[in-house]
Parts: structure tokens; sequence; C-alpha cells
């Protein structure tokens, strides 16, 4: 199960199975795939917060811009290794 699948569950466990719908998501770093912006989509979120910077953001902004959510991309990385 991936990072956003995870998220979504846990999410929806502690504050109810209705509690994504129109929330937003944000990270610390990129969506490297476009199937976490899939998994948040389906539970509801409409929006989006990263940073960018990955090779396949035209695909993960084009999944966002299908579903007619907003995705804000700030340039600033804060995941730290």
């Amino acid at each position: 199960m991936d990072a956003a699948r995870q998220a979504v569950a846990k999410a929806q466990v502690i504050s109810g199975p209705d509690s994504t719908s129109g929330a937003a998501c944000a990270s610390d770093a990129y969506f490297p795939f476009a199937d976490g912006v899939e998994a948040c989509l389906a539970a509801g979120v409409t929006a989006f917060v990263q940073p960018g910077g990955s090779v396949r953001d035209p695909e993960v902004i084009a999944v966002a811009d299908g579903a007619n959510a907003t995705m804000l991309l700030t340039g600033v990385r804060h995941f730290r290794h």
C-alpha cells in the first residue's frame, strides 16, 4: 500500500469516513507518481500542495486538472535526508 492510500485510510479511521471529502493533501516532497493523487481524489480530496520538481510533474498535474482539483506547486522542498 502506498503512502497516499495509507494517509487516506488513517484520516478516515481517525476522523470518519467522510473526513477526506473536500480535504486538501500536502506533501513535503513531490508526488512521484500519479497514483498517489488518484488515491486521494478517489477519497474526495479536492486540493493538493507540493513543491514539484519530479520528472513526472506533467502527468501528476494532468490527473489533478482532469478531476478539476487544485494543485499548488510551491517550489520549496521540505523533505530532508
